[in-house]
């Protein structure tokens, strides 16, 4: 409770001397949607004065989580917040993740859901893989080490019986660097958790088809045994998800699986720095569906279904934004 003052006076005591917060927001690896999301949510906030927005390149989920944790200063007036998925939020902050296990990112407070990511499968059709089990043997990416894709992949793997060391090679690629080597013909296929469209994805599609190739994304049947695997280990926080064929140029439109993703701000953000935040992002929301196609599934109708559902509360500042809408009680 004392920690708790001395914070608010501090945060007060920067605004009183117009000082806006300085927030970084952790986004992603170039090529995924979370860097372009990242660096045009903090465009808006800047334009709209909301606060001092600075985007920064990262591994991704848990990178930001731990940033978010480690490197928030109040007393400097400056506070990280993540861009993240669902799951990743929620084992960071249970501690079920080991690099948390010792210090559970409890801080960290919900602003708002930006929209789903699709566990992505990508490989190149005529490549031998048409299903899960057609890994084994093959040159395989399973994502950065530690991050939200190489888990999600690794527990998908486990639900259909394979383990990494049946692969020919495995690498663990950021999506631009897997999208590049499979264009090479240097890897067979590569794991990506991440928005529809990615554009590395849907450049490398372009990319084969000038080649006269097809690239092919390994569907997962939601009702499968990987599918209650991966439910089971994220109750509530993953989902069926369809990629229409339109949007990598598929033969077929996609069956798999999508987690969430949300923005979330340390619990030490002034209240009234929170709320403008998600003022400016839902005043400007065209703006930012304009410069990532992704946005198009942020909504507040989508935050206020995520509330609650979380074990992470939701930031007062965002709380207030949502009841102001009717949206909350």
């Amino acid at each position: 409770m004392r920690k708790s003052l001395i914070l608010l006076a501090l945060s007060l005591t920067a605004l009183a001397l117009g000082q806006k917060p300085k927030v970084v927001i952790g986004t992603g690896s170039t090529g995924g949607v979370f860097f372009y999301y990242g660096t045009a949510m903090a465009d808006i906030l800047n334009k709209a004065g909301a606060v001092e927005a600075q985007p920064v390149q990262t591994g991704g989920s848990y990178d930001n989580l731990l940033l978010l944790r480690d490197r928030t200063n109040p007393q400097g007036n400056t506070f990280y917040c993540a861009l993240t998925t669902t799951d990743s939020a929620y084992v960071a902050y249970t501690g079920e993740e080991p690099r948390f296990k010792e210090k559970p990112a409890k801080s960290q407070r919900v602003l708002f859901y930006m929209y789903p990511s699709f566990i992505h499968i990508v490989t190149v059709e005529g490549s031998g893989i048409q299903v899960l089990q057609d890994l084994k043997g093959k040159r395989v990416s399973t994502g950065q080490p530690g991050s939200s894709t190489e888990n999600l992949a690794l527990l998908v793997l486990q639900g259909a019986g394979i383990k990494p060391e049946s692969f020919a090679k495995r690498e663990r690629l950021p999506v631009a660097e897997g999208a590049k080597a499979l264009a090479e013909g240097t890897l067979d296929a590569f794991f990506w958790v991440g928005g529809v469209p990615t554009s590395s994805i849907v450049e490398l599609s372009t990319d084969l088809a000038r080649r006269g190739k097809r690239i092919y994304l390994v569907p997962i049947d939601p009702k499968s045994t990987v599918a209650q695997v991966v439910e089971k280990r994220f109750p509530g926080l993953v989902s069926p998800y369809k990629v229409p064929k339109s949007v990598y140029n598929t033969r077929t439109d996609v069956p798999g699986l999508a987690t969430g993703n949300i923005v979330v701000c340390p619990e030490s953000l002034p209240e009234e720095a929170a709320y403008a935040m998600v003022k400016a992002v839902f005043d400007n929301l065209q703006t930012l569906r304009t410069a990532v196609a992704a946005a198009k599934d942020t909504s507040l109708e989508a935050t206020a279904r995520l509330y609650g559902k979380l074990p992470i509360p939701f930031h007062p500042g965002a709380e207030r934004y949502l009841k102001e809408k009717g949206l909350i009680k």
